[in-house]
């Protein structure tokens, strides 16, 4: 692989990370409600969920893909479903009062949170298309297989940091007490956005 490959690779993959989407969302809104500890969980289970994808991508799931429509129409479905599931509960549950952190329940737990990062990230099939674009316009035929995995862990590093840092920013105090303010709109403004996603992902 050569240097220009590589830069492009890694540019592409940062790229896609920083995109708005159903796991920056989720990063934010896990900052806000339970804490930059749990938020690095979640973002560690979307790394987990993105290089879940790039390894589809190599062994050819575009393919299975294209040979087999229904099967992504299904999983395209599935994932929608979930999103539009989780959009519900939050614009269901956005006038609940935030309660203080004298009194805040626990956050979930390490697993559950990466849990949630993981299946939100898999949530959207298309992400192994874009990987398979990715990978078809900087790889070369018979890369060594260290090669791959120094990209699979560049692609983990990229989702995990940047959503860390989403949930870090959104878990400050100042952050969280104008997010208490604004309870209602923001919870509704994050349930339509992932309905909006879920959708969109049901229907391109």
């Amino acid at each position: 692989m050569t240097p220009a490959a590589f830069a492009a690779f890694a540019g592409l993959v940062v790229f896609a990370a920083v995109s708005p989407g159903p796991a920056v969302l989720m990063s934010a809104r896990t900052g806000l409600t339970e804490g930059f500890r749990t938020g690095f969980m979640l973002a560690m289970g979307i790394g987990a969920g993105a290089v879940t994808w790039a390894l589809a991508a190599v062994f050819g799931l575009t393919l299975v893909f294209q040979a087999a429509p229904s099967l992504l129409w299904a999983l395209k479905l599935c994932g929608a479903a979930y999103l539009l599931w989780m959009a519900f509960h939050l614009w269901r549950d956005a006038k609940t009062p935030f309660q203080t952190a004298d009194t805040r329940p626990l956050p979930r737990t390490p697993f559950a949170a990466f849990r949630l990062g993981l299946w939100t990230n898999l949530s959207n099939p298309k992400a192994a298309v874009m990987f398979s674009s990715i990978f078809l316009g900087t790889l070369q035929a018979g890369t060594p297989y260290w090669v791959l995995g120094v990209l699979l862990a560049i692609i983990f590093l990229s989702e995990t940091i940047w959503n860390t840092l989403v949930a870090r920013v959104f878990s400050l105090d100042r952050t969280r007490a104008r997010y208490i303010s604004l309870k209602t709109v923001i919870d509704r403004s994050f349930g339509g956005l992932l309905a909006l996603l879920g959708i969109k992902i049901a229907l391109t």
